[in-house]
């Protein structure tokens, strides 16, 4: 039996192994995924246990997607994301960023083409994901956050970015293709961190807060004729990600949306 899981802390009220226990299912694997919960000082020891003890994969999730980048070989992605939430295990342990996978194959799943002006709202680990995701992608990028000068260390390291504050977003947002809110504003509460009034119909709107799905942000790009993807989209494709580098098989979509879905 093939055995993967999630390491972080806490991880009960993980969706993941629903999800990928879900592909298992549909694709007749003889596999496992189970989550692990060490303490900060024990990640080391855990990422040694789980390669000696034959785990295929590991997500990492809060709060060790920065600290396991040391005890791991991070690809040129993840290490340029600074963050890790998926280890390999094939071989000496990898480090990889499914995260930004999650922020590109959620919008081409929709049909969106990854062209043009993007804006990303939010310059912490999503935000940084979702940036250096969509450059790659040959999006232009536009980063806005609260505090100005996190913004403006993000740009300079994503190739042809500029950073502005959130008083800017009307103007950044006229003229913009794409929209990531990748801050937490809007989980549990009915705020968003974009007026309704810069937003039009000419964008794509990705919230990758995913509780609740319908978030005031995706529900005010709506009514404004955009086209709205939740959060819950970029949660499955990170996962999707992790699963087909791990198996080298291509993951069941949508048994792992159904899965997925079913237990937010």
């Amino acid at each position: 039996m093939d055995v993967f899981g999630l390491v972080g802390n806490p991880v009960e009220h993980s969706v993941s192994p629903p999800m990928h226990e879900a592909a298992y299912e549909e694709l007749d694997m003889d596999a496992r995924y189970v989550t692990f919960e060490p303490t900060e000082e024990r990640l080391g020891l855990a990422i040694e246990g789980a390669s000696a003890l034959g785990v295929r994969g590991l997500n990492v999730t809060i709060p060790f997607k920065e600290s396991v980048l040391p005890l791991v070989d991070p690809d040129p992605l993840a290490e340029r994301i600074g963050a890790v939430n998926t280890v390999d295990f094939d071989g000496e342990p990898t480090g990889h960023n499914t995260d930004a996978a999650g922020v590109t194959r959620a919008f081409e799943y929709h049909d969106v083409d990854l062209s043009g002006t993007a804006v990303v709202v939010g310059a912490g680990g999503a935000g940084r994901a979702a940036a250096f995701a969509l450059a790659d992608a040959g999006v232009s990028v536009r980063v806005a956050n609260r505090t100005v000068p996190r913004a403006e260390a993000l740009a300079e390291e994503v190739p042809g970015a500029d950073a502005h504050g959130l008083d800017a977003l009307g103007e950044l947002l006229a003229d913009a293709d794409l929209l990531v809110n990748a801050t937490s504003v809007g989980m549990e509460s009915d705020e968003t961190p974009v007026p309704a009034d810069a937003l039009h119909g000419d964008l794509a709107v990705l919230d990758a807060v995913y509780a609740p799905l319908e978030t005031r942000l995706l529900r005010e790009a709506a009514a404004a004729g955009a086209r709205t993807i939740d959060g819950a989209w970029m949660l499955l494709f990170q996962g999707v990600e992790a699963f087909e580098l791990w198996t080298d098989r291509t993951a069941p979509v949508e048994a792992m949306n159904r899965a997925l879905r079913a237990a937010l």
